[in-house]
């Protein structure tokens, strides 16, 4: 089921640069939220993404999947035994949070199926209790794989390098400064990031070797 996307006139009204901004990019898509099975591989995608990208992560996440048998499940991840793990590419901590994981959904400590009930903060929370999970990775749960609508990831660099050239900042805001910067655009801070992670883009197709955080 897809979540609802703020009008362009919710967008204009948070702030005058937003229109310009709805004019460039368009309206943000409607993310599809993660059925309650399919909430444990999307996590676990996202642990083996960290601090990679491009090609390097899809090939090693695509070699994790097929050493559980191609289905990402908990139970898949514990029969597995470390050497198909590290064969697959991912480092001994990667291996460890997404083990770590898979053993506290099975023992019921993470309830992937039920933690859309909570709220964002909550889920946080809930969810930095695994293993090699930090707010980051959490954000982008809510963002990914909820589409919660008023997420604020200021620990992302895209985000904070996108919001310097989409309102004006000449230097890049820190993580405290980004958090009181987005006040203003609550209820509809997800979008907002969305439009710096595509400022940031915009910016690296201009610069060639400029590297983007999306």
């Amino acid at each position: 089921m897809p979540a609802s996307r703020p009008t362009p006139a919710a967008l204009r009204a948070l702030h005058p640069r937003m229109g310009v901004l709805v004019e460039r990019y368009g309206l943000p898509p409607a993310h599809r939220r993660v059925p309650a099975p399919e909430r444990f591989a999307a996590l676990a995608r996202s642990i083996a993404y960290q601090q990679l990208a491009g090609r390097a992560a899809t090939v090693i996440h695509g070699r994790f999947v097929d050493a559980v048998g191609g289905d990402v499940r908990a139970e898949a991840v514990l029969a597995a035994s470390p050497e198909q793990l590290a064969a697959a590419g991912l480092s001994r901590a990667k291996s460890s949070a997404i083990v770590d994981l898979a053993s506290k959904v099975v023992s019921g400590e993470v309830q992937l199926e039920r933690i859309g009930r909570l709220g964002d903060e909550e889920i946080i929370d809930h969810l930095v209790a695994v293993r090699g999970i930090g707010r980051w990775t959490a954000q982008m749960f809510l963002l990914g794989t909820l589409g919660r609508p008023d997420v604020w990831p200021t620990g992302d660099y895209g985000v904070r390098a996108g919001f310097a050239l989409a309102f004006g900042h000449h230097e890049l805001p820190a993580p405290k400064e980004l958090e009181a910067l987005g006040e203003p655009f609550r209820p509809h801070r997800s979008a907002v990031a969305w439009y710096c992670w595509r400022a940031v883009d915009a910016k690296a197709e201009l610069t060639p070797g400029m590297e983007a955080s999306a």
